[in-house]
């Protein structure tokens, strides 16, 4: 009997695919598909601070009532745990909503910590303790657990995560996708262009698992990437805790939560794991024979099969061409 049970953010789900934020949290109905497919777990989709951030404002104040009452009706609908995601600006947000959040009845609390740093005099360690910061304050704030989903461009991603670590964050979700806006050239307008992604996406979240894997207490959940069984797989094999699934369910529908089910299922029989704790994190910097090799050799391999790609396809165009 396979144990595809995995711990995320103190709560016990029985496997580690987790719905993340989209437009399929939004609504009741599409909720309770994604437990009946096999999600093990939901996270809301996004409060942001500036829907809700004038009480007295008359389109703000209902916005954020609908949204704690979307949540209190998610936690009713189904059994798996519903995690809250707030993206707010300032500190008196991060903490008064995230409050809210947990007499709504959340599980767990994600912290989007998106933004864009465009501010020129403005330094990048500034930037970064101001984040360290929101996860402290809101830490200190609610008693649910709390995640930080964060951005992969910081200049020392392993220092930022211990720092997030030791301030208290309950688990680190890698990573946010920025979503750059495009441009009309009929119009001349700047307008939003979401982009779904695809199985390459996954490389990010691969390359920085594996390197934190047993060096933070924090849980890790791998976002961005995540479409076949072979994903979820290699992201549990670097050592993710959780993987989470958004546009694969945007392209191919709800219902593929369970072929991802059924394939880690066939790859765990196939290769004799009894349970996710078994293969999680095996191939981790931490179990790599020469861990300070570990970033490297990922490089130098990648040259040499762009070497290999690039030499090959020289010698076809020798014999097509009849050199």
């Amino acid at each position: 009997m396979l144990d595809l049970s995995t711990t995320y953010l103190g709560l016990k789900l029985r496997t580690p695919l987790v719905s993340s934020a989209s437009p399929l949290t939004q609504d009741i109905d599409s909720i309770r598909r994604l437990e009946d497919s096999g999600a093990s777990a939901i996270v809301f989709h996004s409060l942001f601070e500036e829907m809700a951030q004038d009480a007295q404002s008359a389109p703000a104040r209902p916005a954020l009532d609908r949204y704690l009452s979307l949540l209190r009706k998610a936690k009713e609908a189904v059994r798996v745990p519903v995690i809250a995601s707030l993206c707010a600006r300032t500190l008196k947000g991060w903490t008064e909503y995230a409050q809210q959040i947990e007499q709504a009845g959340g599980n767990a609390l994600e912290l989007n910590l998106y933004q864009v740093p465009s501010q020129a005099d403005v330094a990048g360690s500034e930037i970064e303790e101001g984040y360290v910061e929101v996860v402290k304050v809101s830490k200190s704030a609610v008693k649910i657990p709390i995640a930080a989903k964060l951005t992969p461009f910081f200049t020392s991603m392993t220092n930022m995560t211990k720092r997030f670590d030791a301030a208290g964050a309950d688990g680190l979700v890698l990573f946010s996708r920025f979503y750059q806006p495009d441009m009309n050239l009929d119009t001349l307008d700047i307008q939003p262009n979401v982009l779904l992604s695809t199985s390459e996406a996954l490389r990010l979240p691969l390359t920085w698992i594996g390197m934190l894997y047993g060096r933070i207490k924090a849980n890790l959940a791998g976002s961005s990437g995540v479409h076949i069984p072979d994903d979820v797989v290699k992201l549990l094999l670097v050592g993710a805790d959780v993987t989470m699934v958004c546009s694969a369910l945007l392209r191919h529908g709800i219902g593929h939560l369970g072929d991802l089910e059924a394939g880690l299922r066939r790859w765990m029989e196939k290769h004799e794991y009894e349970s996710v704790a078994n293969l999680k994190g095996n191939l981790s910097q931490l179990r790599c024979p020469d861990p300070a090799a570990f970033e490297r050799a990922q490089y130098v391999n990648a040259v040499k099969a762009i070497q290999n790609v690039v030499l090959t396809g020289r010698e076809a165009w020798r014999i097509l061409s009849g050199e």
